[in-house]
């Protein structure tokens, strides 16, 4: 475990690679019930370049209309999310260190060419809560900077089964992927990069005489 930052810890090789395998696994299952799509940028309608879907009972979704969102339902299935994996959870619960458990997981998948431009994880009520992220497949560059989108940024290399969780004064940090690296794994048949990042959404109501987390 290295805390790189305030509230930005990483945890390398969080993940055998058996536990990666079985992970891949569970999350095929996840996109047999709910299939990759391509979400799309708020007004002007440009696709994102990497193809997402979702587990756990809330899924981000984003469209022209409506914009950035949290969805009980697939946006083009209208079924529910599937659970989100008892491995993923397993991050989660060892690094996350969070009351609650998380309501939403987002994966997505980083083909040849995918990035991810600099944003702010800020969606969600529960902003307390931090944003905990696993990478499987071929490594990637990314990038974190401050609240400012213009601050000063630095990099960081993620490899297959590594856990990042951000969270306390990084949690509203601009960050985001500049590339990713191929065949720098054999996780993936075909290669590519899948990326699990979990939330919790919706704030924890605090229990009658229940005193504050320290």
């Amino acid at each position: 475990m290295h805390e790189i930052t305030d509230g930005l810890i990483y945890f390398p090789a969080f993940y055998s690679r058996a536990e990666q395998e079985a992970l891949v696994g569970q999350l095929r299952d996840c996109v047999r019930a709910a299939p990759l799509f391509i979400p799309l940028m708020p007004k002007t309608g440009k696709p994102f370049s990497v193809r997402m879907t979702n587990c756990g009972a809330l899924g981000w979704v984003s469209d022209t209309e409506r914009g950035y969102r949290y969805e009980h339902r697939h946006p083009i299935t209208g079924a529910p999310w599937p659970p989100i994996p008892a491995l993923a959870l397993q991050a989660w619960n060892e690094a996350g260190h969070y009351p609650a458990p998380p309501e939403a997981c987002l994966v997505n998948f980083y083909g040849a060419g995918a990035r991810m431009g600099l944003h702010q994880d800020r969606d969600e009520e529960a902003l307390d809560a931090p944003v905990v992220s696993i990478s499987l497949g071929d490594s990637c560059l990314f990038r974190i900077g401050g609240t400012s989108r213009s601050g000063k940024t630095q990099s960081l290399r993620l490899h297959s089964g590594d856990v990042l969780v951000i969270g306390g004064a990084s949690r509203l940090a601009f960050h985001g992927v500049d590339r990713t690296m191929p065949g720098t794994s054999t996780l993936l048949e075909g290669g590519g990069r899948i990326n699990l990042t979990m939330r919790r959404v919706t704030k924890v109501e605090q229990q009658p005489n229940q005193k504050p987390s320290s």
